[in-house]
């Protein structure tokens, strides 16, 4: 019988609690430990979710710690990952997987030459939703796909965020921020992307209305509107907007456009949300049923997926090179903006394995649709 993953937390922020409190329901591995550079941020994580703590270099040298969850901010992505690599243990991170492609790629080398996994989030895109988007196209309902739109447009984070700072700073953005969600879900239906084309825009300073950092002024470093066009190797088009700068739309999240109806796609931000196929010979949309009962919220579904993997020895799926090639996209976007011109994308990486038809909490994530 396979063993259970011991796994560590670093960073017990915001989103950690997602983590701590879903993971239980994975057979294959077991949060035992967190730390945080805040001692009693790390502390009360601890007692909520009746865990060890240890400061970050306890936890890297604890022996017992197969794999390690990096939840700090973007900008330290990088360098924490690099720390538990070196350490000998797996290492999966919150996204982005880094803010340039030399350290996202430094990252993927030292995991190669050491023998160890990385994985980087989202994992959204094995949830119910996006899997049922991605048989619609596995089985070609729609026939071969042509064309379609991805939009994410808010009016940013600093009304509710506690610490929103960081989102305006370098390593945030919409692109960087909830791209990888979109992209990802995009990729896992289309497979990698060939080049990319984009216009830019950037909003001044913003206010913070959240109770935790009501009236604080945020500098803003990044673009906080981009609009481009994705063209993949598997031949469709996708056009797309990221955007801090919309305080109300009706756009769908995505669309996909074949040879032989449309789809929609349900937010790449959840594990669920409506799927509406429309055949060519019908009018409008009707929505399809799942067939994964991953339909909830079931963050760390991709780090329960990377400790199955190191038992059943498969390539897990939310993985470095996916995530190295989603980043790759996003900082092609910008740079597209900024030299006016189509970019090819020189990265590329496999389709992730589609999750099981059917399956139980804690049951094998090896099986092939």
């Amino acid at each position: 019988m396979s063993s259970k993953i011991k796994v560590g937390v670093i960073g017990c922020g915001n989103i950690s609690d997602d983590y701590f409190n879903h993971a239980r329901d994975y057979k294959a591995m077991e949060i035992v430990v967190c730390a945080d550079l805040l001692e009693t941020s790390a502390q009360t994580k601890a007692e909520q979710h009746q865990l060890k703590t240890m400061s970050v270099p306890e936890l890297l040298a604890d022996d017992d710690i197969a794999l390690v969850i990096n939840l700090t901010t973007p900008q330290t992505h990088a360098t924490v990952n690099k720390q538990i690599l070196e350490s000998g243990k797996h290492a999966y991170c919150e996204k982005p997987f880094g803010l340039n492609r030399e350290e996202a790629g430094e990252i993927l080398e030292l995991a190669e030459n050491n023998g160890l996994l990385v994985g980087c989030a989202p994992d959204t895109f094995m949830g119910g939703g996006q899997q049922m988007s991605r048989r619609v196209i596995d089985e070609n309902w729609i026939g071969q796909p042509v064309a379609g739109t991805a939009f994410m447009m808010c009016g940013g984070h600093e009304s509710w965020h506690p610490n929103a700072g960081f989102y305006y700073l370098k390593g945030g953005g919409p692109v960087l921020d909830m791209g990888p969600y979109y992209f990802t879900a995009l990729v896992n239906m289309l497979g990698p992307v060939e080049s990319v084309s984009a216009m830019v825009s950037r909003s001044g300073e913003r206010i913070a209305t959240s109770d935790a950092m009501k009236g604080q002024i945020l500098p803003v470093e990044v673009n906080t509107h981009v609009t481009g066009l994705l063209k993949f190797k598997s031949g469709p088009i996708i056009t797309c907007a990221m955007s801090f700068d919309v305080f109300c739309h009706e756009c769908p999240h995505i669309q996909i456009h074949g040879t032989e109806g449309s789809m929609t796609v349900p937010d790449p931000n959840t594990f669920q949300g409506p799927v509406k196929l429309a055949k060519s010979n019908k009018e409008g949309f009707e929505e399809l049923p799942y067939y994964t009962v991953y339909q909830n919220n079931w963050r760390s579904l991709g780090v329960a997926d990377m400790a199955e993997s190191l038992n059943e020895d498969y390539p897990h799926r939310a993985s470095g090179k996916l995530a190295y090639h989603v980043l790759d996209v996003m900082l092609s976007l910008e740079e597209s903006a900024e030299q006016k011109k189509e970019l090819e994308v020189k990265s590329t990486c496999k389709r992730p394995l589609a999750m099981p038809s059917s399956k139980l909490k804690g049951s094998s994530l090896t099986t092939k649709v």
